[in-house]
Parts: structure tokens; sequence; C-alpha cells
């Protein structure tokens, strides 16, 4: 999760958001190139007064600065598209989780298991446990396996909500009456925090997201023991 002035991403957990990652690292190194680019020159045109006729009026130059933006475009585009693709690739998931957004909390349904379903509010500040977190921590967290595709679906029963959790490359709006679909793997266990993205009244601020990656034979007891309670 964040912490205090941090200034990079989350550390990622999620093949997809170390994807990300990566391609905010060569759209950055690209930006940065650039931007020298132009600070060279414009400190030239600022503290020369010479002139050359022949970059004034050239064929060349001109051609250059219009096919090299052109490149840098497809530089960029081209690993965008590949990492949107990937997004969107659902290769039989071992489990499907709906994610139900309400003012203010979360419902969560394991549509693979009947009948297991919950509610997910913040706790309050005043029944946190020491080293809890404020603002982040919920009295139900949805626990998942790890090393697993994990299909989302995510609606939202009032008003528009967004599900997001940055460690794992995520965020999807939840609609009223349209079922968004997303894919969530985690490849180590943890404790991974979210918040709902999307200003949706006046208790935005109090919809956390956590979710709990365990190992298989451990989510298997975690779900047998819900059936039995």
């Amino acid at each position: 999760m964040a912490h205090p002035a941090q200034l990079g991403l989350q550390n990622a957990a999620s093949p997809i958001m170390e994807e990300l990652i990566a391609f905010h690292d060569h759209a950055l190194m690209i930006i940065f190139l650039i931007s020298s680019l132009v600070l060279y020159t414009i400190s030239l045109m600022l503290t020369t007064k010479l002139t050359h006729t022949s970059t004034m009026n050239a064929q060349e130059i001109e051609m250059i600065w219009t096919i090299l933006p052109a490149i840098i475009l497809v530089m960029i585009a081209l690993p965008s598209l590949r990492i949107l693709y990937m997004t969107d690739e659902f290769n039989k998931p071992y489990l499907t989780l709906k994610a139900i957004g309400h003012q203010w909390y979360w419902s969560y349904e394991y549509s693979d298991y009947e009948d297991l379903a919950f509610d997910s509010y913040i706790v309050p500040t005043y029944f946190l446990e020491p080293g809890e977190f404020r603002l982040l921590e919920v009295d139900n967290r949805t626990t998942l396996p790890m090393e697993a595709d994990i299909r989302m679906l995510i609606s939202s029963q009032d008003v528009l909500h967004s599900w997001a959790v940055p460690s794992l490359g995520i965020k999807a709006d939840a609609i009223p009456g349209r079922l968004n679909q997303a894919m969530v793997a985690s490849m180590r266990p943890g404790l991974f925090y979210g918040q709902c993205s999307e200003i949706c009244g006046s208790n935005h601020s109090f919809m956390p997201i956590v979710l709990e990656f365990i190992y298989f034979q451990d989510f298997e007891v975690w779900a047998s023991y819900l059936y039995i309670v």
C-alpha cells in the first residue's frame, strides 16, 4: 500500500500492474527526453542571436520534425495497446467474484459457491486495533486464492462507484444496471487495500476495499468453514 511522501506507484502484486509500471517508466523516459530537447532549444534561442538561412527554410528539418513525433507516438501506442488487450483476457478463471457498490459499502458474492455472500463496511476509527489503518480497514475482508485468475463482475445498486485496488492494477466503474468485467490476480499472499474512486456522495471516502490473498488450500478451508457457520 502507499506510504507517506511516496512519489512513485505502489509495488506491483499482479502481472498486469508490473506491465503498467514498466509502461509508465517507458512513457516517462520519452517525455523526459522530449522535455530536455525542448528546453535546450529554448535556451539556445534565448542566449544566441545567430541565425542561418538554410535552417529557416529547409525541407529536411521539416520532414524530421513531422516524422519523428509520429515515430514517438507509435513507440508509445504499441505497448499501450498490448497492455490494453492483456487486461481484457479471460482464460478459464478459477473463481468468479461479484462486487456490488452501495451507499456506502460494498457487498460481495462468490458465484461459484452457494449462498456465500457478505457485506463489507468500514471499521470506525474508535474500533481500530493497534496497527490497523484508518479509513482503510473493513469488518469483512474479501478472501481470495493467490496465483489464480479471478473474474470480477462489478456493478452498483444506487449511484456510480468505482472499484479500485492500485497494487493489483485494477480500476473498474460500478454502474447501476450494468456489469463490468475485470481480471484480478496476485502473485503473493497478503493484504491489498483500495477505495472507491468515483465521487458517489457524502460518504464517498468511507468505502474501503480490502483483499486478502491466501494459499489455495487455506482458501478452501476458509470457504468450507463459512458453509458450516
